[in-house]
């Protein structure tokens, strides 16, 4: 079942049912693209029409934000990024599947990255990883070298992954998806993952159980990054709701 969240289509559906729709996807014959919209994103979403069309090509956006959690009344599930991501590993390993990692734009990340999956799943084939390229999105979604990003797919063609993840940060991956997905052929599943590598590589520190369980790890976020949190969570726990109840 889908929601309709400020005009962005979000699935209903528990990790295993997500889960479920993944394998399908690993095993047919054509390539998918995964989204996890947050109340900063479905935001955005309202001021930028093309992100938020982008956003509706999605074959799955799965709930990643307790607001959303919380203005639909508890009726869909919240299924954080970084947790799909590693339940993704867990079925890539299991099948046999392989990845490819872009984005962060820091190399060291993207290593320790693939070091700690390698450490959680040791069968992972993990078949290359890249820092990514600079976009821009004023004027419009350009990227600002286009010979360095014609490398990058030749790269992901080369190798073959099964499974594309993509942290360029929200509205650039999802962007960089739409665009280029069609270039690569052996890609099945494409997701744009935010900030995971950089939780994964333990650059950043996830909040407590606890806090994740009750929907406070925004909160923990703002704490240990004030200055560079401050606005996102502005837009998420003020703007969104009010725009929410405006527009319902």
């Amino acid at each position: 079942m889908r929601r309709d969240v400020l005009g962005v289509h979000i699935d209903s559906v528990t990790i295993e049912e997500a889960l479920n729709r993944a394998q399908g996807f690993l095993e047919g014959n054509s390539g998918n693209t995964i989204f996890t919209p947050n109340p900063e994103m479905l935001v955005e979403a309202q001021n930028n029409p093309v992100f938020r069309e982008i956003l509706n090509t999605a074959s799955l956006n799965l709930c990643d934000g307790v607001g959303i959690q919380l203005l639909l009344g508890g009726k869909i599930k919240r299924i954080p990024g970084v947790d799909f991501v590693y339940k993704l590993c867990a079925l890539a390993e299991k099948r046999g599947d392989s990845l490819y990692l872009l984005g962060t734009g820091s190399n060291s990340i993207l290593e320790k990255t693939v070091e700690e999956l390698t450490k959680k799943f040791p069968n992972l084939h993990i078949v290359g990883y890249h820092r990514g390229v600079d976009i821009t999105l004023k004027n419009g979604f350009h990227i600002l070298d286009e010979k360095e990003n014609d490398k990058l797919i030749d790269n992901i063609i080369s190798v073959a992954p099964k499974i594309l993840l993509v942290a360029f940060g929200h509205s650039k991956q999802e962007q960089w998806i739409y665009t280029f997905l069609s270039e690569l052929p052996s890609v099945r599943i494409a997701v744009g993952v935010g900030g995971s590598f950089d939780y994964i590589s333990g650059e950043v520190s996830r909040a407590p159980k606890i806090l994740r369980v009750i929907g406070l790890e925004w909160l923990y976020r703002l704490l240990l990054q004030p200055k560079k949190r401050f606005k996102r969570i502005i837009n998420a726990v003020i703007i969104f709701p009010f725009t929410f109840l405006f527009k319902k």
